[in-house]
């Protein structure tokens, strides 16, 4: 069986929003969080608002196009949290350890993720319904 490796912490907590321009505000003037940064992931039709709450991350996810994973959410769910995302040493490792635990890991490789990170998600009914993020993040120290 492959050595599955620990989880190193908490990446970033993943909020769908329908529009980063009416959902942002909020955030930053009215919570006080810092925008850190915006990128578009074309691969998930996602547009992502990096927010830090101190050593925390929070990211704001909006939906680039009708058939994103994003839109999906909110069309069934409505705004709201995501998914928990972790920082892992190796993406392709974790999948490959999780997929052994018999995790359904909805990726069997690592897509690439906002700020040049590789990313892949475990099925949520794995975690009682919570939808998890490994994230390999050549930035992260």
């Amino acid at each position: 069986m492959a050595s599955n490796p620990p989880v190193q912490g908490l990446h970033h907590i993943g909020i769908a929003v329908r529009s980063l321009a009416e959902a942002l505000p909020r955030w930053t003037d009215g919570l006080g969080l810092r925008l850190h940064a915006v990128d578009e992931v074309p691969t998930e039709k996602v547009r992502v608002a990096v927010l830090l709450a101190g050593s925390t991350r929070i990211e704001l996810l909006e939906p680039t196009a009708s058939d994103s994973p994003i839109a999906v959410f909110l069309e069934k769910r409505g705004p709201g949290i995501h998914h928990l995302a972790f920082q892992v040493g190796d993406c392709q490792v974790k999948i490959d350890a999780m997929s052994a635990a018999g995790a359904q890991m909805l990726n069997q490789r690592p897509n690439p993720g906002a700020h040049d990170c590789k990313v892949a998600f475990v099925h949520p009914k794995y975690l009682g319904g919570v939808l998890a993020e490994f994230v390999e993040d050549p930035h992260h120290d």
